[in-house]
């Protein structure tokens, strides 16, 4: 086995300092992005966590999840609390999964790297990356519609009435490649770009959606109109039915940040100021955004509800469509702005900081973060995203709860194997060498393999699709689940896969002596 000496120093507050690199620089599996940023460097603090959650929580896809929950026929309580409840569930995992990337300076690949191999790591971080992909291109999808939304109000008819490519009007693709190119332009600039643009748009978006929600409650005569609203399920048996698959899909929201949260806690000051700005800014955030979300679709349908007619479900649902609908052409620029700065101020953190790093750390000498960039971008327009987007059955029941079962497998490995087999002990600079320590079978460490299968399995193997008023399919699994006898578990995807891999991963690793604890406390204590 391959061993490396390279000089590591621990923080008085616990942190692991490998500032020197001349050691593992040689290494095929290290490059400057992915490698442990010194202590010197981790400036964020608390604030910078919270406000990096309220930018990532104000967004276009959080609105959808509460308009989509009152499309099902919730009423605003049962709404707000399945979205409340899934956020208090994720941040779990979320803050589990924090702990090692401000210790250790790494991100979410090189984490996994000790868990997976060094190899393997390349499954959980792939996977992670190509959902992350698809919500980038959902995202931009949504800019670019709402910059072809403000253009068409400046312009008129001559603008949305364009001729039609590929069923929709070109000028819809023009703004989507635009809205890309611009977002693409941002990652390139790097990661204080992120930082930058996080800081300032949190409390622009609070206060424009705020603004926003006012507007549209006074048009409608007041709250008390919204708070009276029934609940179409009831509190009964057809609440919990659409209760427990509703539930899944809010906590696989935050399900792939909560795996890829290493690459910004890396650059912390200090756990406490992570964990502080984490507590504050996600529940607090999602709760907020659900609140306001609830309040504009809620009166939206007292203002506009006999306009909208039959369409008034899909118009609802998709925020662009619903600000067009407003009267006044203030309010409509006020509300596409909004959307357009929360879009991208979400985009570029959730969701192509991590793919960059993962696609990186497939061949770390050959992809740089920028480059990683770049294929997230491409890989998120051919993935079709104005098809997720279509309606709130593929949205959350197809889309959220099947990925969400998928990463929820990788969480449970990564969560048993560093708390409960390591003991938070690294060997940090293992974790870049061949043959190495975290080298396992060829580059792969089989329990997890195997762990993240099986949970997967468990978790989305009985995935199904509800069939309409018609007889038609709302989603694009059989009615009975791909495998039937598992479709029971489906409505529990998130929650089963987290378990399941986590309880095979412990089963799988009992007989092992506990490598990385004996390795990592040996480190710390020689230094």
């Amino acid at each position: 086995m391959t061993t490396v000496n390279a000089t590591v120093t621990t923080q008085p507050d616990g942190r692991v300092d490998l500032s020197d690199h001349s050691a593992i620089r040689d290494s095929r599996f290290y490059n400057a992005e992915l490698a442990p940023v010194p202590v010197g460097f981790r400036t964020w603090n608390t604030y910078n966590y919270a406000a990096l959650w309220m930018a990532m929580a104000f967004c276009i896809p959080s609105y959808t999840l509460a308009a989509g929950l009152i499309a099902f026929g919730m009423n605003w309580l049962q709404a707000f609390m399945t979205i409340a409840l899934a956020n208090l569930i994720v941040l779990v995992p979320v803050l589990l999964n924090s702990h090692a990337g401000t210790k250790y300076g790494i991100p979410f690949p090189v984490y996994a790297r000790a868990f997976f191999g060094i190899r393997g790591a390349n499954l959980a971080a792939i996977l992670r990356g190509l959902v992350a992909c698809g919500w980038f291109g959902v995202q931009t999808w949504i800019g670019g519609s709402a910059v072809n939304a403000i253009l068409g109000v400046l312009i008129g008819d001559t603008w949305t009435g364009a001729a039609a490519l590929f069923g929709k009007p070109w000028t819809l693709w023009a703004c989507f490649l635009l809205f890309w190119a611009v977002q693409i332009g941002l990652i390139l600039r790097g990661m204080n770009t992120v930082k930058w643009l996080e800081n300032w748009s949190a409390p622009v978006l609070a206060i424009g959606l705020t603004v926003l929600a006012v507007w549209i409650v006074s048009e409608a005569g007041g709250l008390g109109v919204i708070l009276s609203q029934e609940s179409q399920l009831g509190w009964g048996a057809d609440f919990w039915k659409v209760f427990a698959p509703s539930l899944m899909g809010m906590i696989a929201f935050w399900a792939t940040l909560s795996l890829n949260i290493p690459d910004f806690t890396r650059f912390s000051k200090s756990q406490t100021g992570q964990t502080k700005g984490q507590i504050f800014g996600l529940p607090t955030s999602m709760a907020f955004i659900a609140i306001l979300s609830i309040i504009i679709t809620s009166s939206a349908v007292e203002v506009y509800g006999e306009r909208l007619g039959e369409n008034a479900a899909s118009i609802l649902f998709d925020p662009v469509q619903l600000i067009i609908q407003f009267d006044s052409k203030v309010a409509i620029l006020i509300g596409l702005v909004i959307v357009i700065v929360a879009t991208v101020s979400t985009n570029l953190a959730a969701n192509v900081v991590s793919p960059s790093y993962d696609f990186s750390n497939a061949v770390p000498k050959r992809i740089s973060f920028r480059t990683g960039g770049l294929i997230t971008g491409v890989i998120g327009v051919l993935i079709f995203p104005w098809v997720l987007v279509e309606s709130p059955n593929i949205y959350i029941f197809a889309w959220l709860n099947t990925y969400g079962g998928l990463l929820a497998a990788v969480a449970g490995v990564l969560v048993a194997g560093y708390w409960i087999r390591a003991r938070t002990h690294l060997d940090v600079a293992e974790l870049y060498v061949e043959r190495g320590r975290y080298w396992f079978s060829g580059g792969w460490n089989m329990p997890a393999l195997i762990a993240t299968l099986v949970g997967a399995l468990l978790a989305v193997g009985g995935a199904y699709s509800t069939l309409d008023a018609d007889g038609a399919r709302t989603g694009p699994f059989p009615p009975d689940g791909l495998i039937p006898f598992l479709k029971g578990l489906y409505d529990y995807s998130w929650l089963v896969g987290f378990i399941a891999a986590f309880l095979v991963y412990m089963a799988l690793t009992a007989g092992r002596r506990n490598e990385h604890a004996r390795t990592g406390q040996q480190a710390e204590g020689d230094n």
